[in-house]
C-alpha cells in the first residue's frame, strides 16, 4: 500500500524468503539483521536497514518471524525495544510460533497504548516460504487483519482469519501436535519393523504408497532411511508446541492421552541427546531399545 511503511525482524531460515517476497514492490520496506551479508542483499533490493530495534519500531506495520515467545518480548517490550517508538494505531504481525497463552498477553498489552498484535504463524517448511506458499493462520482484530492481507498474500497462498486473538497460535498448534503424533507413532513403529526382519526399502514404499502415508511419512521415513536427521526443524524447538498443549490441557481440564504419550517420546529423545536432530531423530530412541536401525 502506497505510504505505508513497512518493517521485517526475523531473518532466518523462514524469514529471509518472506522477506524477500514481502518487499517486491513496496518503497518503503525496511528490515534488521545482525548479518551484514543480510543487510548488504536486502540494501541491493533497495530495502533500508535499520540501526537498531528503534528504528524499526518508527514504522506503520511490523512483521516479526523469530524462533520464540521470548524472543517477541524482548523485541518490543526489553530494553532498548520496538515499544517507546510504536505508534498509536501501528500493526505488530507476528509470523513466529509462540504460545496461545503468550500471544494473547501481548495483544492485551499493546492494546493498553492502542497498538495492534496480529498472531499469525505460518505452516510449510523453507521452500515454501521461498515460494510464497505457506499458509497462514491469522488472530486478532479482524479490521486490521484486512489491512495487512495483502502483504500477507505476498507470503502464503492460504491465508485465513482464524477469529480473536491467540486463534491464530491455536490453529497452528493444532496442526502441528496432529503432526508430532504422527512423527511419535513413527518413530515406535518402524524399529519394530526392523527388528521383526522386515525389509526397510520395501516397507517405507508399502506405507508412502498405503493408507498409512502422510506428509510426515513422505518427508522422514527417506531421510531416515539414509541416516539423515539435520533438516527440519529440530526436536528442542519442536518440543514447545508440546508444552503448549500441556498449558491448554491443565488450563482447561482436556485429557489428551495420545498426545501425552507422543510427549514422552519426544522428552525420551532429548533426554538422550538427540536436541538437535529434526524430528525424524526420535526414531533413534526405540532404536537403541530394541537394538536395531531402520536404514537402507
Amino acid at each position: 500500500m502506497s505510504g505505508t511503511k513497512i518493517g521485517f525482524m526475523g531473518l532466518g531460515e523462514m524469514g529471509f524468503g518472506m522477506a524477500v517476497n514481502m518487499q517486491k514492490d513496496e518503497p518503503d520496506f525496511m528490515i534488521i539483521s545482525s548479518s551484514q551479508k543480510k543487510r548488504e542483499h536486502f540494501a541491493n533490493l533497495g530495502a533500508a536497514v535499520a540501526a537498531d530495534l528503534s528504528e524499526l519500531g518508527q514504522n506503520d506495520i511490523i512483521f516479526l518471524c523469530l524462533p520464540g515467545g521470548k524472543e517477541v518480548e524482548q523485541a518490543i517490550f526489553g530494553e532498548g525495544g520496538m515499544l517507546p517508538q510504536l505508534k498509536e494505531g501501528s500493526i505488530i504481525v507476528d509470523f513466529s510460533t509462540i504460545s496461545y497463552i503468550t500471544a494473547t498477553k501481548i495483544c492485551e498489552r499493546l492494546a493498553q497504548k492502542e497498538i495492534i498484535f496480529l498472531d499469525c504463524p505460518i505452516s510449510g517448511m523453507k521452500k515454501r516460504a521461498d515460494d510464497g506458499t505457506l499458509t497462514v493462520m491469522c488472530g486478532g482484530d479482524e479490521t486490521a487483519f484486512q489491512k495487512v492481507k495483502p502483504y500477507l498474500d505476498k507470503v502464503g497462498n492460504k491465508v485465513l482469519y482464524m477469529g480473536q486473538s491467540g486463534q491464530g497460535q491455536l490453529a497452528k498448534l493444532i496442526n502441528q501436535l496432529l503432526f508430532d503424533i504422527n512423527l511419535a507413532a513413527i518413530a515406535e513403529i518402524l524399529p519394530m519393523a526392523a527388528k521383526m526382519g522386515v525389509d526397510c526399502d520395501k516397507i517405507t514404499q508399502v506405507i508412502n504408497s498405503g493408507t498409512g502415508r502422510s506428509y510426515a511419512s513422505e518427508f522422514f521415513i527417506p531421510r531416515i532411511l539414509e541416516g539423515s536427521f539435520e533438516d527440519g526443524y529440530s526436536l528442542k524447538n519442536a518440543y514447545k508446541d508440546l508444552q503448549s498443549a500441556s498449558q491448554i490441557s491443565a488450563e482447561h481440564a482436556i485429557p489428551m492421552p495420545v498426545l501425552a504419550a507422543a510427549t514422552a517420546t519426544y522428552q525420551s529423545a532429548l533426554q538422550k541427546g538427540f536436541g538437535e536432530d529434526n524430528k525424524g531423530g526420535m526414531i533413534k530412541v526405540f532404536e537403541q531399545l530394541l537394538g536395531v536401525e531402520f536404514r537402507k
